[in-house]
């Protein structure tokens, strides 16, 4: 399945691509023929990322952009079709997420989440989705969510609320916007541990424990695992998927809703230190 052309001649525009989750697929879109555009808020994140896409041989560019600006985005997009010609791809994967206690969160907090993953996932699909509309161009719009999407989830109630608005999003385009040759298609990852998620969701090994515990096979997911998807779903072999949210936790949200309801169980002083650690700027 994993041909060396399996993406030829195709362009993935990934938000975050700069690291982690994003960064990985946008290497595997690469090593598959895709050329590779990359988005996010930090230029020095972005530029690094395009140098190691580049240094192992892969047509990629980047453009900093703050997806909750609309501008912005429309800015982004018209980057890289000046630069690609032409954009096949788009993986929504820009995210923002933390732990708290919600009745110690502002609303600010929850504008935050609500704006990158809500806002800027509706803000990318619809300025390049009416592009690929107006030209009849085909394309495939792959979707970042969580498990909890559809259970929601204590503890983590701003990115609950935002991936359960990407999941309609993505199942009303997938009916409505199909006439147009345009797919659109979710994953719903469950514990990939990257180093910002380790600070924001594992940040004392206790949670870590934790989690991995609740999943049937006893481990965290591979990136390579999660790339491997990424590619399948946005290939041509699966141009009959379309509306459709594949899980990969290893079976954790059969053996219980709410990744993040465990954390009940901490203390005050457990919160303070993750208050700490989530504040630092490093």
């Amino acid at each position: 399945m994993f041909r060396n052309d399996l993406l030829k001649g195709k362009v993935a525009v990934i938000t975050g691509g700069g690291t982690g989750i994003g960064f990985n697929i946008g290497m595997r879109y690469g090593e598959l023929g895709a050329a590779v555009a990359i988005c996010g808020r930090r230029e020095n994140v972005l530029s690094e990322a395009v140098s190691k896409f580049r240094d192992a041989g892969i047509d990629a560019d980047y453009h900093a952009c703050d997806v909750r600006d609309p501008a912005k985005v429309a800015e982004t997009i018209d980057h890289f079709m000046d630069h690609f010609g032409h954009i096949d791809i788009l993986v929504n994967n820009a995210a923002g997420n933390f732990i708290s206690p919600t009745e110690k969160l502002s609303p600010h907090a929850f504008d935050a989440v609500l704006g990158i993953v809500l806002h800027g996932t509706i803000y990318m699909t619809l300025d390049l989705g009416k592009r690929w509309i107006s030209t009849g161009h085909r394309g495939v719009v792959l979707d970042i969510v969580t498990t909890y999407a559809w259970t929601g989830s204590g503890y983590v109630v701003p990115s609950a609320a935002a991936k359960a608005g990407v999941l309609a999003v993505v199942r009303s385009l997938a009916v409505e916007w199909a006439k147009y040759g345009i797919r659109h298609v979710a994953i719903a990852p469950g514990p990939f541990p990257t180093e910002a998620t380790r600070k924001n969701l594992f940040p004392i090994p206790e949670i870590e424990s934790r989690i991995i515990e609740r999943v049937p096979l006893r481990r965290v997911g591979r990136m390579d695992e999660i790339a491997d998807l990424a590619a399948f779903l946005v290939s041509d072999n699966a141009e009959y998927l379309n509306g459709s949210i594949i899980t990969i936790d290893g079976g954790e949200w059969l053996k219980g809703a709410g990744q993040f309801n465990h954390l009940e169980n901490l203390t005050e002083e457990q919160w303070k230190m993750i208050n700490e650690i989530s504040r630092r700027k490093d």
